[in-house]
Formats: C-alpha cells, sequence, structure tokens
C-alpha cells in the first residue's frame, strides 16, 4: 500500500473482499465496513418491517434513494433514484459493494454531510474559523486560528471563530482533513439471483464450525420453518478481531419439485427487519450484506460522485492509477482506524494465501515422492521382465530342440547356423568387441580396487551384464580348450608321422645293406 496524506493522492491495494471492524445499522460519524462485502462509508438505517413471515412476493423496501447522504455519513451529494428491485442505496440492499452513504432517505447535506445548517452557513463559519475566528478580537485570534487549522488537519475537535456562536465540529470527513487516502477494492461479480447473503458472525471460525449446524436451523426457524425453503452455507472464513464471515444461501422448493435460490436483495430485506435483526443479534450476528453486483449505470454515477471530503483532483487521479478497472473500484480511506482496518484484512487475507500455498507444497512434495517410488518400481518391473524374458526364451529353446530332435538340419537354420558363427567369430575378434571386452574387465577389476579405499565411488555392475560377461568367458575358455585339444591331436599324428617315416628309411637302409 502506498498513501499520500498530505493532499496528493494516495493509493492501495487490496484484492480480498470481507467484511472489516464491526459497525452498527444507525447512522453515524465513522467510516466502517459496515454494509458492503468491502469499504463501506457509513451505516446503513433501514425501514423495518414488523412481521416474522418470510414471503418472496413482497420484499420490504429499505430506501427509494440510490446515492443519497444522511446526517453524517460518508455519501454523496447527486440526484436521488429509484430502488425498484434494487431495494436500497449503496452500502445495504441488494450490493455486495458497500457503498458511500446511508440508506434512509433525508434531504441533502451540506459540504459535511449534514443537514443543519445550510451548506453555505457551515462552509462559512468553516473558513471563519480556519482564517479569521473573531472571538478575542486580538493577536490570539491568530494563534486560535493555527489552533483550529491543526484540529481541522487532524479531524477531530471544535473550530472556534465567534463568541456569539457555537463552534464549528470537526470531523474527518472535513474536506481539510489530511488523513485520507484512496484504495481499491474488488467489485462484487455475483448477481442477486445467485442469492448469496453474507453474515459477519463476532466468532472464531473454529468455534462457527463446530456450531454449523446449529446456525443453520437457528436461520432456518427465522425464516419460518417452512419445509419448502432450506438454507445452505456457501463458505466459512476467518475475519480480522475474531470474527468470521458465513456465506449463505436459501433455495426454495415449488411443489411441481423444481427449485430456484430466493434472490439476495429479498433475502437481505428479510433479515433486515426489527425484530429478525434483533433474533440475529442473539446468534452473534453483527451485520448482513448482500453480495450483488454493481449495474453499469450504478457503477458510472458511483465513479462520476467523489465521496464527500475528498478532493475531486484526488478521486480522477484514483480512477486514472485503477490498475484493472474492470474488477477494482477506488474506495477512500479517512483516518488511521479505516487503514488500520484495510491493513488487518490485507494481513487476513496473505494468513490465507500462505496456508493455500503451505497445502500445495505439500501436496507437491507428497506427489514427488510417489513420483519417486513409482519410478523406483518401473526400474524393478523392468529388471523383472527381462529376467522373465530370458527364462521364457530359455524354455522356448528347449522347447525347440526337443521338438526338432531326429529331423535333419534344414536351410534356414543352415542359414542361421552361419549367421550366429559369424557373430561369435565378430565377437571374438581381438580389434572389435573382444577387446573392448577386456577393456571394460580391466574397468571393472580398477573400479573395485578404488573402491575398496573409497567406497562411495565405487561402481556396480548390473548382474545380467556379469552373468552374461561370465558365459561369454565360459565360451572363450571352452574355445580354448578344445584348440588346445586340436593342436594335441595334430602332434600325436605328426610323430606318428615321424615314426613312420623313421620306420621306412631304417627298412630301406637294411635292405641296400
Amino acid at each position: 500500500m502506498a498513501f499520500n496524506f498530505g493532499g496528493a493522492s494516495g493509493s492501495a491495494s487490496l484484492t480480498g473482499t470481507g467484511f472489516g471492524a464491526p459497525t452498527t445499522t444507525s447512522a453515524s460519524t465513522g467510516f466502517g465496513f459496515g454494509t458492503g462485502a468491502f469499504g463501506g462509508f457509513g451505516s446503513t438505517t433501514t425501514s423495518a418491517g414488523t412481521g416474522s413471515s418470510f414471503s418472496f412476493s413482497t420484499p420490504a423496501n429499505t430506501g427509494s434513494s440510490l446515492f443519497n447522504t444522511q446526517s453524517k455519513g460518508f455519501g454523496f451529494s447527486s440526484a436521488p433514484a429509484p430502488a425498484s428491485g434494487f431495494t436500497g442505496a449503496l452500502g445495504g440492499g441488494a450490493l455486495g459493494f458497500g457503498g458511500f452513504g446511508a440508506l434512509q432517505n433525508t434531504q441533502q447535506g451540506g459540504v459535511f454531510g449534514q443537514q443543519a445548517p445550510p451548506p453555505c452557513s457551515q462552509l462559512f463559519n468553516t473558513a471563519s474559523a480556519l482564517s479569521a475566528p473573531a472571538v478575542l478580537s486580538d493577536e490570539r485570534d491568530s494563534i486560535l486560528a493555527r489552533w483550529n487549522q491543526l484540529q481541522a488537519f487532524w479531524g477531530i475537535g471544535r473550530g472556534y471563530y465567534c463568541s456569539t456562536t457555537p463552534p464549528v465540529e470537526f470531523s474527518q470527513e472535513n474536506p481539510f482533513c489530511r488523513f485520507k487516502a484512496v484504495g481499491y477494492s474488488c467489485v462484487p461479480d455475483v448477481r442477486d439471483e445467485d442469492g448469496l447473503l453474507a453474515l459477519a458472525l463476532g466468532k472464531r471460525e473454529a468455534d462457527v464450525r463446530l456450531q454449523q449446524q446449529q446456525l443453520v436451523e437457528s436461520l432456518h426457524k427465522l425464516l419460518g420453518g417452512a419445509h419448502t425453503l432450506s438454507v445452505n452455507v456457501e463458505g466459512v472464513r476467518a475475519l480480522p478481531d475474531d470474527q468470521t464471515e458465513v456465506i449463505i444461501y436459501v433455495v426454495e422448493r415449488s411443489p411441481n419439485g423444481s427449485s430456484k435460490r430466493v434472490p439476495a436483495s429479498t433475502l437481505y430485506n428479510f433479515l433486515e427487519q426489527v425484530n429478525i435483526k434483533t433474533q440475529l443479534q442473539q446468534l452473534s450476528v453483527i451485520m448482513t450484506v448482500s453480495r450483488t453486483a454493481l449495474s453499469p449505470a450504478q457503477l458510472k454515477q458511483l465513479l462520476q460522485n467523489p465521496p464527500a471530503g475528498v478532493d475531486p483532483i484526488i478521486w480522477e487521479q484514483a480512477k486514472v492509477d485503477n490498475p484493472d478497472p474492470e474488477k477494482l473500484i477506488p474506495v477512500p480511506m479517512v483516518g488511521f482506524r479505516e487503514l488500520l482496518r484495510r491493513l488487518k484484512i490485507q494481513e487476513q487475507m496473505t494468513k490465507q494465501h500462505q496456508t493455500r500455498v503451505d497445502i500445495i507444497s505439500t501436496d507437491i512434495s507428497e506427489l514427488q515422492r510417489n513420483q519417486a517410488t513409482t519410478a523406483a518400481k518401473i526400474t524393478q518391473y523392468k529388471r523383472k521382465l527381462m529376467d522373465l524374458s530370458h527364462r521364457v526364451l530359455q524354455v522356448l529353446i528347449r522347447q525347440e530342440v526337443q521338438r526338432k530332435s531326429g529331423y535333419a538340419v534344414q536351410l534356414d537354420e543352415e542359414h542361421l547356423r552361419v549367421q550366429l558363427e559369424t557373430i561369435q567369430s565378430e565377437l571374438n575378434a581381438p580389434t572389435q568387441f573382444k577387446g573392448r571386452l577386456n577393456e571394460l574387465m580391466s574397468q571393472i577389476r580398477m573400479q573395485n580396487h578404488f573402491g575398496a579405499v573409497r567406497a562411495e565411488e565405487r561402481y556396480r555392475v548390473d548382474a545380467d551384464l556379469l552373468r552374461e560377461i561370465r558365459q561369454h568367458l565360459k565360451h572363450q575358455q571352452e574355445g580354448l580348450s578344445h584348440l588346445i585339444s586340436v593342436i594335441k591331436d595334430d602332434l600325436d599324428d605328426i610323430k606318428t608321422i615321424e615314426d613312420g617315416l623313421h620306420d621306412s628309411v631304417h627298412t630301406r637302409s637294411s635292405k641296400l645293406s
């Protein structure tokens, strides 16, 4: 958030919606979050009915002015508009946006949103208190003027300007108050037909969740206890100051089996009746807010009229600096209390986001562990598949040998034998695979030798590969043994030949002699 309380435009960014500190439903000079999903300035005063039956046919009308001001609310000074299906003005009725002003139909006030004195007189008295007070008629009046200016800048106190007239009351809504800024809040995008109504309860979230079923039953009794109505909870979330927001909607079932949601404006008007509101207070309900989006005409009228006490230049600059005009709307913040309330809401939303991020991180870690386990199992199954393939191949070889026993060698088998002998000769060639095999064996022996010193760098030969190497060496040994036997036979034959030649020569020599 960035704020400038010295007269320039300030800004603050809030992405969450919800309730802030509790505000009452009567007119007040404060600026609270009382009647909207965000930033309501002023409180709502509704004309409540007296009946306790819940009827959707003739909803109670909470007011007929759309942007009228109230006695001390943070209101607009624009012309009234008919309420019709909207059931109220900004800040109550069917809006999920806590508007600027109250719901009561009053005459338009002056500079500070008050009915008396007249605007011109109020402005003149304020200007006199700040510039030229005439209380003591000496140099002390200049000190009093500076004191009045300090009070006006601070937004609290009384400004004396004449000894015969009452002082001017300085509030934070006066145009000279310096502790003002403009932030941004989300515009609700929920339709009135969705029937979403938010209840702010003065209880912790854990307590509300434990008593959620009791709350639903109590609300159903307040609605008359009809079997055609059912109260449903859309969501529960924590708010600052140990408060909780519960979003509900009511479903009405017709005798023919169809069902529909009760409009949010109708449900809000019923719960705002005096006797119903008293029973809601017994259930720890601080306020009720209708979650309904603004129409384009209402949003345009809201943006065109700056709130009371806010410089039009700052308001226009806030509209220009809006980071997302489609989703955000400028909201004035007056005083440190409102700033603290929005800061608490932002911290609450940050905690919720962090909790969600932690949950996602835990899920990702679990998925990573599962992925590692699955990869290890896949590798194990691959090795097992290879082992089974070799075993099946051996079985097929033996079966084929038994099937072909007693038959002469066929042509294709002869070709296969030639190919196998060619492959065997290539494997036994010193400059090709045999040399590489010897090199691998020497490297394996070196690795085993170094592994005794550094166990962490020791390499492990796969069992299948080791078995193949052992089989190849066995074949080589058998080949060498066969070669040695052939050489021995050849030597015996040569010796026999030599003996035969020696005997023949000896016989010839004896005959000649």
